[in-house]
């Protein structure tokens, strides 16, 4: 039963009513309160509503068994106060609790941060936390926070910590496998210490003063990193590794020296705006099976790839992502007398799937994917999209335009299309599944 049935059969229900109190998954959200508006003095509106009826609940509940809290809170501080959420959460984060989840958003970027209560997990109540997710708020533990040694999982999003403080979390959390920060700009220093023993998961995104990250979690599997240059250390045990690099070349370093210092990577997601060529790869990633890699500088050649590709003698699946709209080549339909490049010599056994998003009609792009046909001996799958967001489609038809494509980027799919007509169509092998993703109709009557 959800929270609002739930809160609606109290009132009939004395019964009920004493189960109610001691209701263990609190999740007090506008979804779950049916509370929903865009405009603004409507937003405000449901701000205020969603405080009045969150300190409604909480106060008719006797913070017994609780398992689950999840708190959003909108407009921070307008309608709930510091002085209410502390006493939300001294009603229900208690002994016991599982998980433990605030989402803050600010009323504007002059507001009030709020400073989380740490003395609350003191008592007992931090030992059985599996799950924290805090945002907007700032979270300074100290050295005497030794008690969350069942968490699993932590997130941080704008959240106000040093890595000092940081530090002294970590030591104590010994259980920890996920480890999620988002935009905590406080952090400089971002060290994982070895006795995380179960640490596989690290995500950091956006904390804008970071420099380094020094892991030396023994069993780190998975790293996500999007932002600014930061020096890396993260072990060898690494078998995911993804990142989205701003103002640096990290495609050209992926080549250099990465092979080196990740021996063991089984997937590379790559992409960085600023690329210079390929220099010649003298180590190869032996374990990777995918390989995804895009969003380069306008006139980067896209045929010097099959050198990384060569790299990878175990790669079975190969994504590149193009934009379009940024590409500043030649197309291949201006002079279509010139040969097309070839590198003989250079054999991809194993690639088996091929899906290149953003295909135009640039010519370093098509030498690129005819390469591929003649090389990649395994190759089941060949998708070319002229779409360059992923998964993402044209108008569905839910909508009344089409808002992910401009005419210029309309007009170059449709180059696109002549050039697969042209030049790719006849070198694909029968036994391979071709897909071609077009613009929707409604983009085509423009």
């Amino acid at each position: 039963m959800g929270l609002r049935d739930a809160a609606r059969v109290s009132l009939v229900s004395r019964s009920f009513l004493r189960s109610w109190k001691s209701f263990p998954n609190l999740i007090i959200t506008r979804e779950t309160l049916c509370l929903k508006g865009s405009e603004y003095g409507r937003s405000l509106k449901i701000s205020s509503g969603l405080a009045e009826k969150t300190n409604d609940i909480l106060e008719k509940h006797s913070g017994k068994g609780v398992k689950v809290l999840k708190l959003q809170i909108n407009d921070f501080p307008m309608f709930s106060t510091s002085y209410d959420l502390n006493r939300w959460l001294r009603i229900t984060v208690k002994p016991g609790i599982e998980e433990l989840d605030l989402w803050l958003e600010l009323h504007s970027r002059d507001a009030a941060v709020y400073d989380f209560p740490c003395s609350l997990l003191l008592n007992g109540s931090g030992k059985s936390i599996r799950h924290l997710h805090l945002s907007n708020c700032a979270f300074r533990p100290t050295d005497g926070l030794g008690c969350l040694r069942s968490l699993t999982s932590l997130d941080f999003c704008d959240v106000r910590i040093t890595g000092d403080e940081l530090g002294h979390l970590l030591a104590n959390s010994v259980a920890l496998d996920k480890l999620r920060l988002v935009s905590c700009n406080e952090l400089v220093f971002l060290k994982i210490p070895s006795l995380l023993q179960r640490l596989s998961h690290l995500i950091v995104n956006e904390c804008e003063n970071l420099e380094v990250i020094e892991s030396k979690a023994p069993n780190l599997y998975s790293f996500r990193y999007v932002g600014d240059l930061v020096q890396l250390s993260l072990g060898d045990s690494l078998r995911n590794f993804g990142i989205h690099a701003s103002g640096w070349d990290f495609v050209h370093g992926a080549c250099e020296y990465l092979p080196r210092f990740l021996p063991n990577l089984e997937t590379l997601d790559i992409s960085s705006r600023y690329v210079r060529e390929i220099p010649v790869i003298l180590d190869k990633y032996l374990h990777l099976q995918r390989l995804c890699i895009g969003y380069f500088t306008p006139d980067y050649d896209y045929f010097s790839l099959v050198s990384l590709l060569d790299a990878c003698p175990s790669l079975e699946t190969f994504v590149l992502y193009v934009e379009p709209d940024r590409v500043e080549q030649e197309s291949i339909l201006v002079d279509s007398s010139r040969d097309l490049r070839q590198m003989p010599g250079h054999l991809h056994r194993n690639i088996n799937d091929v899906q290149i998003y953003g295909f135009c009609s640039a010519r370093t792009i098509v030498e690129l994917t005819c390469h591929i046909l003649e090389n990649a001996m395994s190759l089941e799958w060949l998708t070319l999209s002229t779409l360059y967001l992923g998964e993402l489609k044209c108008s569905n038809g839910k909508y009344d335009k089409c808002f992910q494509m401009s005419r210029d980027m309309i007009m170059e799919a449709h180059k696109a299309l002549l050039v697969v007509e042209r030049y790719i169509v006849e070198k694909v092998p029968s036994y391979v599944e071709f897909k071609i993703v077009e613009p929707c109709n409604r983009c085509n009557a423009l």
